[in-house]
C-alpha cells in the first residue's frame, strides 16, 4: 500500500488559522460507512445522532505550553525565536529530561546549553544541556537547576512556554489559544497537541448528551512526537510509529468492557482515543485492560477494530498516519470521497477545522 494512495488536495485557504466564535458552531460531515452516503450537519446535531445504550470515551488529556524560545550557550541577545525548543515528552522527572523538537536543528548539538526566559540575562529562567541527538533530529535534553522541584519548573513553563501551536497554523499563540487549544475537560497534563475532536465539546453539549442517557468515560493519553512526525517512507507498511503514553482506569475499562458484552456501541471522541481503546483491547485478547501502558499501535486500512463502532474526528493532513486512521474505519474511498464533499463545500481544516463523524 503507497503512502500516496491517501492524498489529495487542500487549498491553503481552508486551513482555519483561528477557532470559531463558539465551539460548537462548527460544521460537521456525517459519514455513513455502509454504503458511504454522507450529509451536511452541524456539530449541535452530534447528541442528536447518539443511540440509547452508546458508550462515548474522551480523552481527558491536557496540553501544557511545551512550545519554548530562548539562546545558545554564547549568545548575548534573548530575542525570541534565536532557538525553538518544542517539548514532546518527559524521559525522567528527576533528572528532568525530555525528548524535543529543536529549531535551527543543525546548528544545535550535544553538549550545548540553552537558556530560556529573561529574568536573568546571564542564566535566564530554565536552563537545559543537549545530551543525545535522535534519528530523525530530535534531542534528548536536561533541564538543570535553577528550575529547582518539578512543581517550579511547571510553573515556569506555564509562565514563560508558549502553546504548541501546529506549523500549518501560521501565525504566533495568542492568549485566547491557552483556553481555545484545549477540551473543556482537559484534566492531566501531558500532551503537546490538542485531541482536537474534542474541541468542539462545550459544558451545554456534553449536558444535552448526559441528559439523554448516553454514558460517557475518559482515558487519558498524552500526544507526543508522534503527531508531528511525518511518513518518509513509500510503502505504508514501512512506517513505524511513534509510542505514546495512556492509562485506562479500572472504572473506564469496565464500563468499556461491559458496553462490548453487551454490543452497545463504543464511540471514539478522536483519533487518540481511538488508538488507546485498540491497543488497550489487543494486550487483553479483545477486552481493554486498565492501567498505564504505551501504544505504538500504526492503524491502517486492513486493521480489525476490536472496540471501536464510531468515531468524530477533525479532517487530517494528506498522507499522515492520522487520515490512514480514518481511512481503515471508514474506508479509504469512502473517507477521500467524502474529503473531496468537504473541499467542494468550503470546511475548515485540521485543528482549529470542522468535524466529521463516521457510524
Amino acid at each position: 500500500m503507497l503512502v500516496s494512495d491517501f492524498n489529495f488536495h487542500l487549498p491553503d485557504d481552508l486551513i482555519a488559522q483561528e477557532p470559531l466564535a463558539t465551539r460548537d458552531e462548527s460544521r460537521m460531515l456525517y459519514l455513513q460507512r455502509t454504503g458511504g452516503r454522507y450529509s451536511d450537519r452541524r456539530f449541535r446535531d452530534f447528541p442528536d445522532l447518539l443511540q440509547p445504550g452508546d458508550l462515548l470515551v474522551f480523552n481527558n488529556t491536557r496540553v501544557f505550553p511545551a512550545r519554548l524560545y530562548g539562546r545558545r550557550e554564547g549568545a548575548r541577545d534573548v530575542l525570541p525565536g534565536r532557538i525553538e525548543v518544542l517539548l514532546t515528552r518527559q524521559l525522567s522527572t528527576q533528572p528532568n529530561d525530555w525528548e524535543c523538537l529543536v529549531r535551527p536543528g543543525r546548528k544545535i548539538g550535544v553538549g550545548e546549553w540553552l537558556f530560556f526566559g529573561e529574568r536573568n540575562r546571564n542564566l535566564g529562567e530554565l536552563q537545559a544541556q543537549v545530551l543525545s541527538r535522535g534519528e530523525f533530529g530530535e534531542r534528548h535534553i536536561r533541564f538543570q537547576p535553577p528550575q529547582g522541584k518539578d512543581d517550579n519548573f511547571f510553573a515556569t513553563l506555564d509562565r514563560i512556554g508558549h502553546v504548541p501551536l501546529p506549523p500549518y497554523i501560521q501565525r504566533p499563540d495568542s492568549l485566547r489559544d491557552r483556553e481555545r487549544y484545549q477540551t473543556v475537560y482537559a484534566e492531566h497534563r501531558g500532551s503537546v497537541a490538542a485531541p482536537t475532536a474534542g474541541l468542539h465539546f462545550t459544558p451545554e453539549i456534553l449536558d444535552r448528551i448526559r441528559h439523554r442517557g448516553i454514558e460517557t468515560v475518559d482515558i487519558t493519553l498524552h500526544v507526543g512526537l508522534g503527531t508531528f512526525q511525518p511518513i518518509r517512507v513509500e510503502r505504508v507498511e514501512d512506517h513505524q510509529i511513534h509510542s505514546e503514553r495512556y492509562s485506562i482506569s479500572a472504572a473506564a475499562a469496565s464500563a468499556i468492557n461491559h458496553a462490548l458484552r453487551a454490543s452497545r456501541r463504543v464511540i471514539a471522541v478522536g483519533t487518540t482515543t481511538v488508538r488507546t481503546l485498540e491497543h488497550a483491547a489487543r494486550l487483553g485478547a479483545g477486552s481493554v485492560v486498565a492501567g498505564p501502558a504505551a501504544a505504538d499501535l500504526f492503524i491502517y486500512p486492513g486493521f480489525e477494530f476490536k472496540v471501536v463502532k464510531a468515531m468524530l474526528t477533525n479532517f487530517h493532513l494528506p498522507q499522515s498516519t492520522l487520515l490512514m486512521l480514518v481511512c481503515a474505519f471508514g474506508g479509504r474511498e469512502n473517507v477521500l470521497r467524502a474529503y473531496e464533499h468537504a473541499v467542494c463545500e468550503r470546511y475548515r481544516f485540521y485543528s482549529y477545522g470542522d468535524c466529521m463523524f463516521i457510524e
